[in-house]
Parts: C-alpha cells; structure tokens; sequence
C-alpha cells in the first residue's frame, strides 16, 4: 500500500477545488489539496457497487466493528489514520457529493484486492497493482491536470482582484489595504485566500471593537462607511458590502494594535476556527503564525 501521511479528524465538509471524470472514474481535489475519489469512483475502482461504499461510510460507526470495516480500520491505522470518519462532503455542480480521500480510497482498495470473500477480486487487484506503482495522490493531480501551485496562483488573483476593485478616498485608509503582510505571508504559507477565508473581515471587526471601546474618534476623527466591492465570482459580489475606513492619522495606532494585539492574541484563535472548518491544515497554520512573528 502507499505511505499514508498522518491523517487528524477529517472535516465534515470542504469545497472541491478542482474535478474530472477520467475513463469512467471521477475525482478530484478538496481546497486543502486532498485528493479525492466520489462513491461512483471509489466503487469502479474496487468492483463493486457503488452501494456497497456508501453503507461502509454512511454506517462506519458500526461498521468498522464488522470483519470488513475492522480490516480496512486496521489498514488506515497502520498508516496513522485515525479520524473517525472516511468521508467529506463537498459540492460539484451544485450537487452534494461524497468525497473519499485517497488515504481512505488505497485503504479500501487494498481490502478488496486481498481480504474480500468476494469471488471477482481481479479488478481491484489490478487498480491496485497500478497504483503501487505511483501515489494515488500523484494519479489524481496527473489524471486531472491539477497542481497545488494552482490553488496559490488562485489565491494570489482573488486578492489581486480586490485590490483592483477597491480604491479609497484621499485621508483615508482601510483594514483590507493595511494587512497585506498578513495576507502575502498566508498565501506563502500555504493558506488559500478565497470566499471562505477572508482575513479582512476578521481583523475590522477586532479593530472596529477597539475603536470604540477607545474613543479614538475623538482622537482622530470619525471614520466613513465606504462601498467595498468583490470580484464577481465571490458570493458575496451580489451583496452591498460595506467596509469602515479610517482617518490616516489613526494608522500608527492601528499598526501598533496589530502587532501588539491583534497578531498575538486574536489571530490564532482565527486560524483555529478555521481548522475546525477543514478549511486549513494545522501545519499551514503553524507555519504563518511563524512568518509572522516579530523579532
């Protein structure tokens, strides 16, 4: 079987960022970079009704404490797979399908190549025997064309796109424009900057809170309610948004609050909301909080 990585909890849910069906089989990869197989393809893949996968999954609980479901447990723990759940749910052409990871898809493929009762094994053994010969992950990005880089040069474009979009009054500035280095350092990091992650709006609402629990109005000025726009493939371009902006002579003091305060203290609380969401891997998390910490 391949080598598996270390495998946490999965999420219940994550967007697909790409998809395809290769000669019969479909696939793709979740926005975490996880490759996938659907029930449809894992089931091709195996030989055996697409059914059969989906009672596996749908009744893991029980299952795993079954002949075969205890089988395949043993497969994935021997390979630090641990979560308790073998399946994510995400979204292809506005249909909620299952996604199988390829830890879990090799996992199974690998029961029904060599454990099943079942008197057809030659299918799964021979997709078994192709894909000793390379990674599923590998087959996956191949077969579909997909390249993680893809998903930062996507990141980059989003935020490139909003920049464009979004153009300030003269004695003005916003929390958008202000934390680039925020933003730079989390697409380095691995971090995918899209309609699920908008930094942005974390940030604004903890500075928002610290203006006025500070009175800085009376220091600086009232700050505006100014139109904020995005691009047309976000949700929520259909939306008014609005966004504050702030008197110039408030910036010293908002960068002082975010290095000092918003960086240290509230920010990884953002990034561990967003673990939980699937939307971002603990590593990528560790990594940025590293690239941005001060000397």
């Amino acid at each position: 079987m391949n080598q598996l990585v270390q495998q946490s909890e999965l999420p219940f849910e994550l967007p697909s960022a790409s998809f395809a069906e290769v000669n019969g089989i479909q696939m793709g990869v979740l926005n975490d970079t996880t490759p996938y197989l659907t029930e449809r393809g894992l089931a091709r893949l195996c030989g055996v009704n697409p059914k059969t996968i989906s009672d596996l999954a749908n009744n893991w609980s029980e299952e795993r404490l079954k002949p075969r479901g205890r089988r395949i447990k043993q497969i994935l723990t021997d390979h630090n797979f641990t979560s308790e759940r073998i399946v994510i749910k995400t979204e292809q052409n506005g249909q909620k399908i299952s996604a199988y990871p390829d830890a879990v898809c090799m996992a199974v493929l690998e029961y029904y190549a060599f454990d099943s009762d079942s008197t057809d094994t030659q299918t799964a053994q021979n997709n078994y025997r192709l894909l000793a010969r390379k990674t599923l992950r590998d087959f996956i990005y191949e077969s579909i064309g997909f390249s993680p880089e893809s998903l930062k040069l996507n990141s980059w474009k989003h935020y490139h796109d909003r920049i464009l979009l979004n153009k300030l009054p003269a004695g003005y500035f916003s929390v958008f424009r202000e934390i680039a280095d925020i933003v730079v350092s989390a697409i380095e990091s691995g971090l995918i900057i899209d309609s699920h992650t908008v930094p942005d709006i974390s940030v604004g609402q903890m500075w928002s809170n610290y203006w006025k629990k500070n009175n800085l109005s009376d220091k600086h000025g009232e700050r505006l309610k100014h139109s904020h726009e995005y691009p047309d493939y976000f949700p929520q371009a259909a939306a008014n948004t609005e966004a504050n902006i702030y008197p110039l002579s408030a910036l010293g003091d908002f960068r002082i609050w975010l290095e000092g305060t918003y960086l240290p203290k509230n920010f990884p609380s953002y990034l561990q909301k967003k673990i939980a969401q699937g939307l971002i891997p603990q590593a990528t998390a560790g990594a940025l909080l590293l690239s941005l910490k001060k000397e």
